[in-house]
């Protein structure tokens, strides 16, 4: 089968972004490669070691590639996605220069070429994220394995906001917590949290493709009854269901964590429903925030009420832990 592959190259900052408006144009997958440079920082705290060869893309820019089906009008498409990333100012986000270039492929040139980047991965003191294609042998008793197939959703923990949240929701779980996972992509930050001790997960996504892949990773891992996968626009689906949504979202409203590693420019749209869904004393864990928005994210969260306990970064990518007052 042939695919149209379209290339954009733009900066580390927009990754996200982009990679979400192809997931909207109907992109059968995404890949998204960031700078390899030895000049730029990475985190080793756990272990993590890089893999030469390195890549040429310089400091802070990324290539990302969305693959769309042979039948697909690309002058139109590409026009439509243009002209989203040329927006991306109005909300203070870079995409460099954006250019953009169209070939045709083969399928079997890309589908599972990137699986072989992929490599079991310790992103925290009690966390690995283990590809099921890989084998692997803990190294105690304590370390906890998420068991992964990302296919075309979000979420592998090596990006920089992925693994900071699972290491901030580690010093969060202690054990018990109902939590809600809004913006769940792969699923592996509700498979992490139940990992960590939670006793139950609402996982949420708009995006269906990210609903099925969370559904088919938590089987994965064996925490069907445990996690909830529901297809939600963030949280409108508990105004929907009202408290209804306790007995069939398998939460009990209002629920002690909230996690969502999203956008800031998301994060700040539904802030005050994050609030009434969380119970007094509750955590809400607000990650893929980018440098530039963290100043806008901590006032509004202040404005709603949560007392901020924390700040986590990993490179220019910040997770808060706030607190309903």
């Amino acid at each position: 089968m042939l695919w149209h592959e379209l290339t954009i190259h733009t900066t580390e900052q927009a990754v996200e972004m982009i990679s979400n408006f192809l997931h909207e144009a109907g992109a059968g997958g995404v890949t998204i490669e960031e700078s390899g440079t030895l000049n730029k920082e990475r985190d080793t705290s756990y272990g993590q070691w890089y893999e030469l060869p390195l890549n040429d893309i310089p400091e802070g820019e990324a290539v990302i590639q969305g693959y769309f089906a042979e039948e697909t009008n690309m002058t139109a498409l590409s026009e439509e996605v243009a002209g989203r990333i040329a927006q991306l100012k109005e909300f203070g986000i870079d995409a460099g220069a954006a250019e953009m270039s169209v070939r045709t492929v083969d399928e079997e040139d890309w589908a599972d070429a990137w699986k072989k980047y992929f490599k079991p991965l310790r992103v925290s003191k009690r966390l690995t994220i283990k590809p099921t294609w890989e084998d692997y042998t803990p190294e105690s008793e304590q370390e906890q394995i998420i068991e992964l197939d990302p296919g075309m959703a979000f979420g592998t923990g090596t990006h920089p906001t992925t693994s900071l949240c699972l290491r901030t929701l580690e010093t969060v779980i202690h054990g018990g917590e109902e939590v809600i996972d809004v913006g769940t992509g792969s699923g592996i930050l509700a498979i992490g949290a139940i990992k960590l001790g939670a006793k139950s997960v609402l996982a949420l996504d708009l995006d269906p493709v990210a609903v099925s892949s969370a559904r088919e990773n938590t089987k994965l891992n064996g925490l069907s009854e445990l996690i909830h996968v529901h297809e939600s626009d963030l949280l409108s689906v508990l105004k929907a269901d009202g408290q209804e949504a306790s007995n069939e979202l398998n939460v009990t409203l209002p629920v002690q964590v909230v996690v969502a590693n999203i956008l800031a420019e998301i994060i700040l749209l539904f802030i005050d429903d994050v609030y009434n869904a969380l119970r007094p004393g509750g955590v809400y864990i607000a990650s893929g925030i980018y440098k530039n928005k963290e100043d806008a994210v901590r006032e509004a969260l202040e404005a709603a009420g949560f007392e901020i306990e924390g700040a986590h970064r990993d490179e220019d990518w910040i997770a808060f832990v706030a607190r309903k007052r």
